[in-house]
């Protein structure tokens, strides 16, 4: 039993087999491919009548979802991070989703691929801060309300990057776990009800971390407004 897709070798060379080509980078960028030809496809003949392809209207319903979501959070722009946040939820959500295809392995389930996706937040919320905010007003929130506070503030950018990494990566992996024990102990039945109810949990777990990542984006992109000062009597 594979702990991870990690340990599923295709290919290695090299001394002591330093490069190899595992099961979570080749699944990876099968999934990729796929997700990219999937959106060419769809995208390709886009109608602005009334009368829509079911493809067009699945594709409208997911990215109107997205961006309504994203403004729930406080982004007030939600199309100019749409492009990053929807490709962390469609990207986990297919993983989980693949899961029913007999000998997929989901990328998420190895902590090199979650670790990834949390340091692209970890990347992209100083970027989209310094984007809405600028270098100075953005750099001058790590020293507030005090200089003292650096420490802490940078302990916290790196703590929260590795909690998404970690929660990701054991939620995902428990799922195959489970499924994977019950399928050698128990008739195939249950096993069939969990991977079920494991596809659930997969799509709740990317739109967790997509919203998560949101959060961070806006606390980032968040401007300080002036309080105005009372009217001063007459």
């Amino acid at each position: 039993m594979r702990l991870s897709p990690d340990e599923w070798i295709f290919w290695q060379a090299g001394v002591g087999g330093f490069v190899k080509l595992n099961a979570t980078i080749v699944f990876t960028w099968i999934l990729m491919a796929v997700m990219t030809l999937g959106a060419a496809l769809i995208t390709r003949k886009l109608s602005h009548e009334r009368t829509i392809s079911r493809w067009q209207c699945l594709l409208e319903i997911v990215v109107t979802t997205i961006q309504s979501q994203i403004q729930e959070v406080g982004l007030k722009q939600p199309r100019k991070y749409l492009a990053f946040l929807g490709t962390l939820f469609l990207f986990v959500g297919a993983s989980s989703l693949c899961t029913v295809i007999p000998g997929f392995e989901p990328p998420t389930g190895s902590l090199s691929t979650t670790a990834a996706l949390a340091a692209s937040v970890f990347v992209a919320v100083p970027a989209f801060g310094i984007a809405g905010q600028g270098l100075g007003p953005y750099l001058k929130t790590y020293i507030e309300p005090t200089v003292a506070m650096l420490p802490f503030n940078i302990i916290s950018e790196l703590s929260r990057t590795l909690a998404l990494a970690v929660r990701l990566f054991g939620n995902m992996m428990s799922g195959a776990m489970i499924v994977a024990i019950l399928l050698t102990i128990t008739p195939f039945v249950f096993p069939v009800v969990m991977t079920v109810l494991g596809l659930l949990t997969g799509l709740v777990q990317a739109y967790i971390f997509s919203i998560l990542a949101a959060v961070y984006i806006a606390a980032a992109t968040r401007t300080r407004q002036a309080v105005p000062k009372p009217a001063a009597a007459a």
